[in-house]
């Protein structure tokens, strides 16, 4: 155990973790090995499926839980599910109309399967590229109700996104939870898979106090998780609003900013 007062990090992952073409620097892998010499545990959560996030295993050497979807769903780096928090059955067919009726695309996502209605559809190929690997294509969502443990609504209009993140909260209430993890993606999961959500399950299975924990993140469903941790540094290229939720401020993810907040924030604390 180690007596630095912080003992584990929580990073998000797009536009944190990985640069704007989804890479992990040099630098940002060094951080890890450096928290792991000083004693610090470190761990992931993104609004990624559990898959999408595969690829870090190895080079961050992860042996945490890996919180995929929001929280949605916590995995093993071996990718075994160890808790799964679906959002209602009888809320999923109302939720993909109202997000359609704002003109979004819509993803659906049951366990670790990614369903698409259209695989030439918005962002869909950016998708891939980010997470590795493919959806399925199907005609319709009818029926899918069970087991789904989050929608994404997709478009390119900011205005659109704003307008239906606001209308889910108003017609679902705390039934689910709507948050943006990039600005033309509009993640709806259970109201319990969110990134504080992370931050408890974390602290407690892992015996670390909220207090010791260290998160940083660069979007609106950040913010929880900055509200649950002792220390909490946003990244240079989240907006104001982001920004103001945090203690720190880091450099961008294009700028190795998840490495000089680690060396400025956690390791000289």
């Amino acid at each position: 155990m180690t007596d630095h007062p912080t003992r584990l990090v929580i990073s998000d992952v797009d536009g944190t973790l990985v640069t704007s073409e989804k890479q992990l620097t040099a630098a940002t892998v060094a951080a890890v090995r450096g928290l792991a010499l000083g004693g610090i545990r470190f761990a992931v959560t993104s609004g990624r499926p559990p898959r999408g996030m595969a690829m870090l295993v190895d080079p961050l050497g992860l042996t945490t839980p890996i919180g995929g979807f929001n929280g949605g769903l916590l995995v093993e780096p071996s990718m075994a599910v160890l808790r799964e928090r679906n959002l209602p059955a009888d809320l999923v067919a109302p939720v993909i109309g109202l997000l359609e009726s704002h003109g979004l695309d819509v993803w659906l996502y049951q366990g670790v399967e990614w369903f698409v209605l259209d695989r030439d559809g918005a962002h869909v190929e950016h998708e891939v590229f980010t997470c590795q690997f493919e959806p399925t294509v199907v005609e319709s969502f009818d029926g899918m109700n069970d087991d789904v443990v989050k929608l994404v609504g997709v478009g390119d209009l900011a205005t659109a996104i704003s307008a239906a993140t606001d209308a889910v909260r108003d017609a679902f209430g705390k039934s689910v939870s709507a948050s943006t993890s990039q600005p033309y993606y509009l993640d709806v999961t259970h109201p319990m898979a969110n990134k504080g959500s992370v931050v408890s399950y974390l602290s407690e299975t892992l015996d670390v106090p909220l207090a010791a924990i260290a998160v940083i993140g660069d979007s609106a469903n950040d913010v929880l998780m900055f509200a649950r941790a002792g220390l909490s540094i946003a990244m240079g290229n989240a907006d104001n609003g982001v920004q103001r939720c945090a203690r720190h401020v880091t450099r961008s993810n294009d700028d190795d900013g998840f490495a000089y907040a680690m060396e400025r924030f956690v390791l000289t604390a």
